[in-house]
């Protein structure tokens, strides 16, 4: 389907999309917009924080996001989920009151419960849209992983916000997720393969490229994108690592903030890391371009957007399956999948690229070239409305 395209006598598709933050919602509203259906944004950020194209679809409810936010900024830390179950107990209901005559429901995990009771008693669908595994598989992978490094469990509410999560599961009419591991997770809690549908996300082209670079006489130079935490695999990270930086063959960047849970981790290795701290999107790709590979030994998640970045700049990648990373690449072409905690194979595959700099240049060239064949958003947005309207004509619904 081309840049707005419809069925010929068939009107646009009254789509609603509700996500608390940024995540890939907002690129999959753009979708929506582009593919000249009728479409509408309700999000938890405030309207100073939403792109300008986007504002005038945009409806916001922002009070405890704000909150929570504010709150994050002031030690110690919170322990718990308190803040952004609020949000979620605040933002449901509030969805669900203000959403307007419209065919589907496309709402992130945890957003949607109330609304798509709505839309159920009015006939429609309704979709829930989950960035990462089944959150039972989550919360074991994360207990597991947090009891291997010492640290605290992480905080998963079994009450009311894990109610949440199960409800939307059982009661929605399909999950989208982003990866064949999402979607293995889903399937081995029983739900039916019928109902999931596999989009993964894509990645701004114009924004994330090759950027040219002065010359430095440097180390070979990995870099690590994302919230340095347990979740993402970071003591396996530094572990692999540690020997190539002492033998300075190796120079080691982290892009993104620290998780709690992690600093002991980091400061154990204060002096084989350089930390670049946060950096906006538009600055990325100038980080990425000075690197030679992306290391991403992740735990736990959906999809990582930081590795298609990362190819789309022309970096071969290292990362394990638990990341999505088969949806991207190919093991041994683009870059290579090592198995998660095992630092000594993620070395392996460093030294390689050490040992074999043509064949890594090689790789960074067919990284590059496999995201120009992914097809950025717009192919993420053609899957979403061919999944909406399946699930339309599963329900019964007619588009005239």
């Amino acid at each position: 389907m081309m840049d707005g395209d419809n069925l010929v006598g068939v009107r646009p598709l009254r789509i609603a999309i509700s996500s608390l933050g940024r995540f890939h919602m907002f690129d999959l509203t753009r979708q929506m917009i582009r593919l000249g259906q009728d479409v509408r944004l309700y999000t938890g950020y405030p309207r100073f924080k939403i792109d300008q194209d986007l504002r005038s679809v945009s409806q916001t409810r922002s009070l405890w996001v704000l909150a929570e936010n504010l709150r994050r900024r002031v030690a110690p830390p919170p322990r718990t989920t308190w803040w952004s179950d609020r949000s979620l107990e605040d933002f449901g209901p509030w969805l669900a009151r203000n959403l307007g005559d419209v065919d589907i429901l496309d709402a992130l995990a945890a957003t949607g419960w109330e609304a798509g009771r709505v839309l159920h008693d009015r006939g429609k669908p309704w979709i829930c849209n989950r960035g990462s595994v089944h959150i039972l598989t989550q919360k074991k992978l994360l207990d597991e992983e947090h009891a291997r490094w010492g640290a605290p469990p992480p905080f998963f509410d079994l009450g009311r916000p894990l109610e949440r999560c199960l409800g939307e599961y059982a009661e929605a009419d399909a999950i989208v997720v982003p990866s064949e591991f999402a979607r293995r997770s889903f399937l081995d809690h029983g739900v039916s393969s019928e109902r999931l549908y596999k989009c993964p996300y894509g990645v701004d082209r114009s924004m994330f490229l090759p950027r040219p670079v002065g010359k430095e006489t440097r180390r070979f130079r990995v870099v690590f994108v994302g919230g340095a935490s347990l979740r993402k695999g970071i003591g396996y990270l530094l572990e692999a690592v540690q020997p190539l930086v002492k033998e300075r063959v190796v120079e080691t960047w982290l892009i993104g903030d620290i998780a709690p849970e992690a600093r002991a981790i980091l400061n154990d290795h204060a002096s084989e890391f350089v930390h670049q701290g946060v950096q906006p999107r538009a600055k990325l790709a100038e980080y990425l371009s000075r690197c030679d590979a992306m290391l991403l030994p992740s735990i736990e998640e959906g999809l990582a957007l930081v590795l298609a970045q990362a190819m789309a700049c022309g970096l071969s990648v290292i990362a394990t399956p638990n990341t999505g990373a088969e949806d991207l690449f190919t093991d041994g072409v683009e870059g290579f999948i090592v198995p998660i905690r095992d630092p000594k194979a993620i070395r392996e595959k460093v030294q390689w690229m050490l040992d074999n700099p043509m064949k890594r240049q090689e790789m960074g060239e067919a990284a590059l070239q496999r995201v120009q064949q992914l097809g950025g958003w717009d192919a993420y947005g053609d899957r979403c409305l061919a999944v909406y309207r399946k699930v339309l004509a599963q329900k019964g619904c007619i588009n005239d």
